[in-house]
């Protein structure tokens, strides 16, 4: 059972919610987000707390009584104003080593944080920061199983052979040029790539990965793809791809976007069974003609397909030729079907 309330956190009333067990109730969860607070001397922290959110507010450092919180779990600082500095205690707080999710998205941090305290981190984000490099990462613990790294300024994936346990990587709006350092995530299964310069797709030899996004790159081909066999879905938009390749042996596929490409034909999928939504808008597709051969083991999975602006789009009976191709469809383009 749990109850939350609802009033603005003070000192005679914080936002807390309360845990009830056999024995006792506990105030396990404060929730303190979204008040624009400069700092937390009229919040109350009681030691059972498991959780903290302090999201959207205006600290620009941490309350020391943090530290003494030894049932602490999860500790979000998103959207504040911490700087390097002002994350600094954190690496010294052993009294919270047992922290199983950091999450520093959204603030002003120049570099990784030394987080080597926490020896059982699952979740670790510093998205939205002004980090320059993956240095620092080595000190983090093995047990990591997502991390997030998206919108800085990182040049090179680095620090990160011993993650192990790694399941997310988020790494995307970056300025990576190359896919490396990868080969030990062996339990990898989603690589967020999106917005950097990478020209060639290099998987380091990993047969786990289930979601791949290299979206707005520089990619000019898709092989690097062939022995993933797990992937289930693939997002390749906003490159300068000439040809589909690589993609018969994905089995597993059921979500493919190659929009905004320079593909003029669509190739080497007529052997998948589970593809679902097939994103092939903003190309060169000139006709519809084979395009139910093309997508033959597919016909009748399909049920999201978007071609438009390609010259067939253009032609009189675009859409009644798709609904008589793939017989299930429920959407084409931005048009639904019951």
């Amino acid at each position: 059972m749990q109850k939350s309330m609802e009033a603005p956190p003070s000192k005679t009333d914080p936002m807390i919610t309360e845990q009830d067990d056999e024995s006792s109730t506990a105030l396990t969860i404060l929730d303190v987000s979204s008040y624009q607070l400069h700092d937390l001397d009229s919040v109350e922290f009681p030691p059972s707390l498991v959780e903290i959110d302090l999201t959207a507010n205006r600290l620009n450092k941490l309350d020391s009584r943090i530290s003494n919180l030894s049932h602490l779990k999860k500790l979000s600082l998103r959207q504040n104003l911490f700087d390097d500095a002002g994350v600094q205690p954190l690496s010294s707080w052993t009294s919270i080593s047992a922290l199983e999710e950091l999450v520093l998205r959204d603030n002003q941090l120049k570099t990784i944080p030394d987080v080597s305290i926490f020896e059982t981190l699952l979740v670790f984000d510093v998205s939205f920061n002004e980090i320059s490099s993956m240095s620092g990462l080595s000190k983090a613990s093995t047990t990591l199983k997502e991390l997030y790294v998206s919108k800085n300024e990182v040049a090179k994936i680095e620090e990160i052979e011993h993650f192990s346990e790694l399941q997310i990587l988020e790494l995307g709006s970056n300025r990576l040029r190359v896919m490396e350092n990868m080969q030990n995530l062996t339990k990898l299964q989603e690589l967020w790539l999106g917005r950097n310069r990478i020209k060639s797709i290099n998987l380091c030899g990993l047969r786990c990965i289930k979601k791949l996004s290299l979206q707005s790159n520089r990619l000019t081909s898709m092989k690097g793809l062939e022995e993933c066999t797990a992937l289930e879905e693939v997002y390749l938009s906003h490159n300068g791809i000439a040809k589909m390749e690589g993609l018969s042996r994905l089995a597993n596929l059921r979500v493919l976007d190659v929009s905004s490409n320079k593909l003029a034909a669509i190739e080497d999928i007529e052997k998948l069974t589970c593809l679902e939504d097939l994103w092939f808008n903003d190309n060169q597709l000139a006709s519809l003609d084979g395009i139910a051969e093309a997508v033959s083991g597919s016909r009748e999975k399909l049920t999201t397909i978007y071609l438009e602006h390609n010259p067939c789009a253009k032609l009189s009976d675009y859409v009644t030729t798709l609904r008589q191709i793939f017989p299930n469809v429920e959407q084409i383009d931005s048009e639904m079907f019951c």
